[in-house]
């Protein structure tokens, strides 16, 4: 089976395997490291709301800003984010996070991380 992003419902059949990626470059605002992003994008609507997909992401530390809501279900891989006000949320396959619009702070990926998210 293969995806159907342009279907009238559309999906990815095994996205925490799926491997056909776009290579989405280096992540903006490193800290540490060289963290590579590569991902498919699921759905974008008007104006970019919603957006679903999938991100895959190697180790380092960036800044990082959310800029809506985001859903994010961790299926791969390990991090730690951590927020201007010293939260910390630890992430690992399973775990599933919802990001406020506005929150920020850093990341540390560990362990390359795969993450299917929707951006509201």
């Amino acid at each position: 089976m293969a995806e159907s992003v342009h279907s009238s419902a559309p999906h990815i059949y095994n996205a925490t395997t799926y491997d056909d990626l776009v290579d989405w470059g280096n992540q903006p605002d490193s800290l540490e490291g060289q963290s590579h992003s590569s991902g498919r994008l699921v759905h974008k609507g008007p104006n970019n709301q919603p957006e679903s997909g999938i991100w895959v992401c190697t180790p380092g530390r960036w800044r990082l800003s959310i800029p809506r809501d985001e859903f994010c279900h961790f299926v791969a891989g390990k991090a730690v984010y951590r927020s201007d006000d010293g939260e910390v949320v630890e992430v690992e396959a399973g775990t599933v996070v919802m990001f406020p619009g506005g929150w920020t702070g850093e990341c540390t990926v560990i362990e390359t991380m795969r993450n299917i998210y929707m951006l509201v």
